[in-house]
Parts: C-alpha cells; structure tokens; sequence
C-alpha cells in the first residue's frame, strides 16, 4: 500500500468512527459527543382569538445517562387578560420525550394572581414540536381548569390540543435518545 493510499485508509478509518459516535450521541444541535438525552426549550403564546395573553416558556434537560425523573430545570406558564391574572415558575421534576413531542411536569415554586396558593402543586405539560411555526401545547388541567384541583403524577399531561399563535413560538423537543442495557 503507498503511501497516498495509506493517508486516505486512515481518513476513511477517522470519519466512520466520527460518523458512528456522532449517531449514537450528539450535542443538543444534534451534533457531536456530549448530546444531552433530551430537553425542551423555547417559549410561545397559545392561540386565543378573545385576546388572553398565554404564555408558556420552557428550559427543561435531561443529562446522559439520566432517567426522565432526574430532570432539571424550570417552565413558567402565564395567563394575562383584562383583570385577570394567573403565572407561576415551576422547578422541573420529570421530563421524557419521544420525537418532536415532550411531556414535562414539575411543582411550582412560585405563583401570582391565581395560582399565588398553587406552591407545592405538581403540574404538567406537553408540546408537540411542529417546526411550522405552529407548535401545539397540553396541559395537566385540561380537564378541571384549574391546575389547583389535580394531583399530577410525574411525567403526566394532556395531549398537545393547543395551537401556538402563529410567529410567537420557538419550541424545540430534542428527542430522547434512551440506551438499552445489553446483556
């Protein structure tokens, strides 16, 4: 084998092995080595023709090797219209995502208007990320509407029914990438 021939067997050698790492585990751009298993970023308004205001905001993650209960981060959601007042941070508890759908719950740390005695409650929420520019949105009190009455089981939600309003979301799910033990 010559030399030239040599060089192009090691770089053929060299992109296999970054093609097959890159494949396995990716950055949160889908690239690279250090990929976090899943995650759910990026705020957005819900679609309401009557004018509330309704925003959801979400930095939800879900280091390698972890499971959906050992998720960090936080999502505020928020409910503005006339007199009406209804928000609340959330610290994240549970995140699991498959696709471009993530469900995500997490008990509020803090709340106003409404929700200033939800403190404790466990709430939970779904996104279908569309990458239209329409993604839909559900929510644990979907039901009773009202996140106060639900005692939510980690990670529980409705299905996304929820349309976004149109250019205010930026909603990513980066999918789950679970590693099956072998044996």
């Amino acid at each position: 084998m010559n030399r030239r021939t040599k060089i192009a067997a090691v770089a053929a050698a060299l992109l296999i092995t970054a093609g097959a790492a890159g494949s396995a585990t990716a950055s949160g751009d889908g690239k690279g080595a250090d990929r976090e298993a899943a995650a759910l970023t990026g705020s957005a308004k819900l679609y309401r023709p009557a004018g509330d205001d309704i925003t959801m905001s979400f930095d939800a993650h879900l280091a390698k090797d972890a499971l959906p209960w050992e998720a960090t981060g936080t999502f505020r959601f928020s409910h503005y219209k006339g007199d009406f007042a209804a928000a609340a941070d959330v610290k994240v508890d549970c995140l699991v995502t498959g696709g471009k759908v993530a469900t995500v719950t997490g008990v509020i740390t803090r709340g106003e208007g409404l929700l200033a005695t939800a403190v404790g409650k466990r709430v939970g929420i779904s996104v279908h990320d569309t990458a239209r520019g329409r993604d839909r949105l559900g929510y644990s009190w979907m039901a009773s509407n009202d996140p106060l009455t639900d005692e939510v089981p980690k990670c529980t939600s409705a299905a996304p029914f929820e349309r976004t309003k149109e250019g205010t979301g930026d909603l990513k799910v980066l999918p789950w990438q679970f590693e099956y033990p072998t044996d």
